[in-house]
């Protein structure tokens, strides 16, 4: 079996900037997700798709597959991961043969347990299916979720579950942003990482599940490092 892992590092960030090349626990924090990949015995390769000439240089360092810049129009404020993840796929395969599964690991998520990662390989190869998501359950259930109208709250979902105790509602489930698997054909199919039949890779741990995004989650992520060590 053949993954091609993709790592999409961009140089901006608005909300925290310079984030990809932050030392964490005296690494860069790409260096996480490029550590894992490279520790994942069914990954071919790991493909950084940067803007970043300094992004490209650090990944380049250690040891990380960088054969080129990211166009410019898939690196703006809006871009679509998906179709830089797809940029990053054509070209590979066009380069080096069809692989059968693209797996995206965000560096803002550094936490990953290998096992784990294991796991959800394991799942997409033995189960025949398209796509594996990493998720967690949510802390604010969907059915105890309000929006505001005329002032007024009300019930996000008709269906609400506002009377409900928390321990007898369905479990909810988000995407963590640890842990995204699919297969090529159903990428391009449905340029998405979400498709019919998609299977749970279910990640308990917040700090494995951690999203860094802002100043709070960088915080976080620091004092996760030393509670690791």
């Amino acid at each position: 079996m053949r993954v091609l892992t993709v790592i999409l590092a961009r140089g901006g960030s608005k909300r925290l900037p310079g984030k990809n090349l932050k030392l964490l626990g005296g690494k860069p924090l790409i260096g996480w997700s490029i550590e894992t990949s490279k520790s994942i015995p069914e990954v071919c390769d790991t493909l950084v798709s940067t803007d970043d000439p300094a992004i490209r240089s650090i990944a380049n360092h250690l040891d990380a597959y960088v054969p080129w810049l990211r166009p410019a129009e898939l690196s703006l404020d809006d871009s679509s991961s998906t179709d830089a993840v797809l940029h990053a796929l054509d070209w590979y395969e066009h380069e080096h043969g069809q692989v059968d599964g693209v797996l995206l690991l965000q560096p803002t998520s550094p936490f990953r347990n290998i096992k784990k990662m294991k796991e959800g390989i394991k799942l997409f190869s033995t189960n025949n299916c398209e796509a594996v998501l990493g998720v967690s359950l949510t802390h604010a259930h969907p059915k105890w979720t309000f929006t505001i109208r005329d002032d007024a709250l009300v019930p996000f979902l008709k269906d609400h579950g506002l009377k409900t105790r928390s321990q007898d509602l369905e479990p909810a489930y988000v995407v963590n942003g640890c842990f995204y698997l699919i297969a090529p054909t159903a990428l391009r199919k449905e340029r998405s990482f979400f498709v019919e039949g998609t299977l749970p890779l279910v990640i308990d741990s917040h700090i494995e599940s951690l999203d860094i995004d802002t100043t709070e989650d960088w915080h976080f992520a620091e004092y996760s490092v030393s509670q690791l060590k």
